[in-house]
């Protein structure tokens, strides 16, 4: 494998983000800092009220809280950059502020397809063993699987940035990206990348095809257990608890397999900035929307935190 620093002559790399255009920046400087603002404030609601309201305390709200944690810190890897690119004149990043940039987000990012398998399986207890809820996942186990969804994440990450970066950068230095994200990247290697892409892909299949199987198999479970509920308003509540998980999971992992479960030759970078907005920015900012507005616990949860300040 070359080395870095043996074999690229690039210090640094110029992020082209979406326009050259000054009037267009600031437009959409001002778009896109509103976007962070919402999913950051979001993210932010849901924590703190999952973690003020102890009706809140079980499993399910404990993992969205994870979840909505990962969001925060997935989208404030990249945005804050973007936001100083377009306004600054420079759009320069280091090759090792590069290099931190793709670990952390790839990180996050798988961390958060396998947390959707851990909520996944939280709603399959909930309505399969619903008696035994409880008592399956307990809260050691809870933690257990946080960690290691954690681990999973950031070990995984690992390979697919340091084989990346590894590879050997005679210029250009120009990414067509907003941030660096692995193929955009690999695009300006001086070299063949068809290893690189294998290794890509390998992860990709355990980390994004494994875990999606895994949601799917569980959600025919529950299907099959739901369909048994004699009760239509009962079969109702037990599908509305899932839907927000799969509306999200949808978000999250369509762009996702496109962008890093095709061939390097179908590369548009243009159309990759599109579609990266929605498992980077806009998956953030629609989790709590899309939890909060179908959730009537996190609702009963706001008003009873805005009721208390109020009285005090």
């Amino acid at each position: 494998m070359f080395s870095a620093s043996n074999h690229s002559s690039i210090s640094e790399f110029l992020l082209l983000g979406f326009s050259s255009d000054s009037t267009s920046n600031r437009i959409l400087f001002i778009i896109f800092l509103l976007l962070y603002l919402c999913s950051v404030l979001g993210n932010g609601l849901i924590i703190l009220l999952i973690s003020l309201d102890s009706h809140l305390h079980t499993p399910m709200y404990f993992f969205l809280s994870v979840l909505s944690l990962l969001d925060m810190g997935y989208v404030t890897t990249t945005v804050p950059q973007m936001l100083v690119h377009l306004l600054s004149s420079s759009k320069l990043i280091s090759f090792g502020g590069c290099w931190l940039q793709m670990y952390v987000f790839g990180a996050l990012g798988l961390s958060e397809c396998i947390i959707f398998v851990v909520m996944a399986y939280d709603r399959y207890v909930a309505i399969c063993f619903p008696l035994r809820y409880t008592l399956i996942l307990n809260w050691d186990l809870c933690v257990r699987l946080v960690l290691g969804t954690c681990t999973c994440g950031f070990f995984f990450s690992l390979p697919h940035t340091y084989f990346t970066m590894s590879l050997p950068f005679c210029g250009p230095n120009m990414v067509n990206h907003y941030f660096c994200e692995g193929p955009s990247v690999r695009s300006l290697a001086c070299m063949d990348t068809h290893l690189i892409e294998v290794v890509d892909f390998v992860i990709s299949i355990f980390m994004v095809l494994v875990p999606l199987s895994l949601i799917l198999a569980s959600y025919v479970r529950i299907t099959m257990s739901i369909l048994k509920i004699k009760s239509t308003q009962g079969r109702f509540k037990a599908f509305s608890t899932c839907a927000s998980h799969l509306t999200v999971v949808t978000l999250f992992y369509g762009p996702a397999i496109y962008i890093y479960m095709r061939p390097n030759s179908n590369y548009s970078p243009e159309r990759d900035k599109q579609i990266s907005l929605f498992y980077n920015v806009f998956t953030a900012l629609f989790n709590p929307v899309v939890y909060s507005l179908r959730n009537k616990d996190i609702k009963a949860a706001f008003i009873k935190v805005v009721v208390r300040n109020r009285i005090a």
